[in-house]
């Protein structure tokens, strides 16, 4: 997947072994680096994931598998709730049967809903608006709860919004008809669409628009390499936000595509 793939250049990068587990519903064989050795399945068949665990002898987890499209949660909770809670549920389940206690979760700030302060901390009320928030949420409860009761530590990483690609172009954002901003943007201005859409101007914001926090990929993807040396050096169990605490209205996000790119897209 996007973030995944990322991450897997930046391991191999540093020295690290690396398997992926993947069911390519979303990601693609051509994201893989040549010599990483891709199984294809899901997290959620466990005598898959054991084989594969034992196998490789793996020692940590980087759990980037999920479903991610929030208004698709919410047409199909219980595919969400299944792809991301049972399948977490089982993967994590397995992960400790065969002796692996790291484990590294994508969550997202969905999990704080409409939040009341801005920007948000960590500390902060969870109270997810859609399934996607809720599905990330239950598997957050769970890593907490194995963690009392195996001994598992783990990072919970909440994403705010990623964006961007690889500064070397081996690997980014590469889902077709995607939905994030920045690629919809980037699409309009390069005429692989005709017009893109802005929905809602009226938003209680400088500009009208929704205003949002993103972070580069390639520092996400750091962070998740920090926090596994955290980890490693018997680093306690944390919660953290990815984010820069500065935010981008959907307006200037296109301005700057625009300027960047200088094409004068339509924009409904």
């Amino acid at each position: 997947g996007y973030i995944g793939s990322h991450m897997v250049h930046e391991l191999l990068g540093a020295g690290e072994k690396v398997v992926v587990l993947d069911n390519l519903t979303t990601g693609f064989r051509f994201l893989v680096p040549p010599g990483v050795p891709l199984v294809v399945g899901s997290t959620g068949d466990r005598d898959l994931v054991a084989r594969t665990l034992r196998h490789h002898n793996v020692t940590a987890i980087i759990h980037f598998a999920a479903s991610i499209v929030v208004p698709d949660s919410v047409r199909d909770p219980l595919g969400y709730y299944r792809n991301n809670t049972l399948n977490t549920c089982n993967l994590v389940d397995v992960a400790i049967e065969c002796g692996v206690r790291q484990v590294i979760f994508s969550s997202t700030a969905a999990v704080y809903g409409n939040a009341e302060h801005v920007p948000v901390r960590e500390d902060e009320p969870t109270a997810p608006i859609a399934p996607y928030g809720t599905s990330k949420l239950m598997s957050e409860i769970m890593l907490h709860d194995a963690g009392k009761a195996h001994g598992l530590r783990f990072v919970i990483l909440r994403y705010f919004n990623v964006a961007g690609a690889d500064p070397k172009l081996r690997t980014g954002q590469s889902t077709p008809q995607a939905t994030h901003l920045i690629k919809v943007a980037c699409e309009a201005a390069l005429g692989k669409r005709a017009k893109m859409d802005v929905f809602g101007t009226d938003y209680p914001t400088p500009d009208g628009t929704c205003v949002r926090d993103y972070i580069h990929v390639t520092d996400l993807i750091e962070a998740h390499k920090l926090l596994l040396d955290h980890l490693r050096a018997g680093g306690d169990s944390t919660t953290l936000n990815c984010a820069y605490g500065q935010g981008y209205s959907v307006r200037q996000v296109i301005d700057t595509v625009k300027a960047v790119s200088g094409v004068e897209f339509r924009v409904d």
